[in-house]
């Protein structure tokens, strides 16, 4: 007589919800997407600078992208950093045996160009793919210098906030009685403070920066992600294996970090793609009302001013608003998808067996 036998999954929970997560074809696009411009992003230098990336002049060799060299080099007259746009030494570079590298855009985030046929802000043109902005900027090379800065300012305040957050919700849910009582009425009073008015009036005190800015967004954004976490740890240190472990004499430290933490980060990832798309939009909306980065950093929020101020140049609001519109719907793909992949609800379930008559 045979024994039926059942098959036990070898793939560990975490691989399911991956399965469930590439299963849903959207999300998982999206976050191949966003994770290639986020490290295209990276190489920023190497794909729009006024730099060349190699130059040979004369026989020798040149690496603009990591020295400056001044325009003496290049049969200049003046000491000063090369212009690698003068059509001078355009003319310099070209001549036989001498040859330059550009990246595929020839204009850095703070190039002006001052050699442009029509003022500023300039429609898009063969020099300047997307056009200018009212300063002369390139908008291309904004666009992707400004990308750069919101997507890792935003993973920043994510996991700043990230951490503050579930060291809070782990205190309130793990010991709860007084001690979740007073962080409780402390969250109270805290989430009443008026943050934009904080984030003028320290504006006005200390020079803008990305660093100040982190830090006052990160004492207000762990409130939210902290209740999640009180909440799993409420319901989970009332498991047995969490009282198994306090009858082993296992310290309160070990419980949280190694056994209540780990089953309480559903909420945590779940959440962590809508938090990084919140971050974007605060980063940009502050840029937007001229708190948020120093002059001169390239910034979606303030190209989106320079659009509202320049009407006629439909170029920057149409372009900054499809980068900022395709960043916030890819985090929003890939926080469904995520979602879906770890609700216990939507868990696998072994296909039925087709019968034969």
């Amino acid at each position: 007589m045979m024994q039926s036998t059942t098959r036990v999954p070898s793939h560990s929970p975490a691989r399911r919800a991956w399965t469930r997560f590439r299963r849903n074809r959207l999300g998982y696009w999206s976050l191949v997407a966003f994770c290639a411009m986020a490290v295209l992003s990276l190489f920023a230098e190497l794909i729009s600078n006024d730099r060349p990336l190699l130059v040979r002049y004369e026989g020798q060799y040149y690496f603009p992208l990591v020295q400056d060299y001044p325009e003496t080099t290049f049969g200049g007259d003046f000491l000063t950093a090369t212009d690698y746009l003068d059509p001078f030494i355009r003319e310099r570079l070209a001549q036989e045996g001498n040859w330059a590298i550009f990246p595929l855009n020839r204009y850095g985030p703070k190039t002006l160009n001052y050699f442009a046929a029509n003022p500023n802000p300039s429609a898009p043109t063969r020099e300047n793919w997307l056009g200018t902005d009212d300063r002369g900027r390139d908008l291309l090379a904004q666009l992707i210098y400004g990308f750069r800065v919101s997507v890792f300012f935003a993973l920043a305040l994510t996991v700043t906030g990230v951490a503050l957050g579930v060291l809070a919700g782990a205190l309130q849910g793990f010991f709860g009685g007084k001690i979740d009582l007073a962080f409780q009425r402390f969250i109270e009073i805290w989430g009443a403070m008026p943050e934009l008015y904080l984030l003028i009036i320290f504006s006005a005190i200390f020079a803008p920066s990305l660093a100040l800015l982190l830090v006052l967004l990160s004492l207000f954004g762990w409130m939210g992600l902290s209740d999640y976490v009180r909440a799993e740890f409420l319901r989970n240190r009332q498991l047995d294996y969490v009282r198994a472990a306090r009858a082993l004499g296992v310290g309160n430290w070990q419980i949280i970090v190694r056994h209540i933490l780990p089953n309480s980060l559903t909420p945590v990832v779940t959440f962590l793609p809508f938090r990084m798309s919140g971050a974007i939009l605060a980063l940009t909306s502050l840029d937007f009302l001229g708190l948020g980065v120093p002059p001169g950093t390239p910034s979606l929020g303030e190209l989106l001013s320079q659009g509202k101020n320049n009407i006629d140049a439909w170029w920057i609001s149409l372009s900054t608003f499809a980068v900022l519109v395709l960043t916030l719907l890819l985090l929003t793909f890939m926080g469904d998808a995520l979602r879906d992949a770890l609700d216990p609800r939507k868990a696998d379930t072994p296909p039925v067996p087709e019968t034969q008559p």
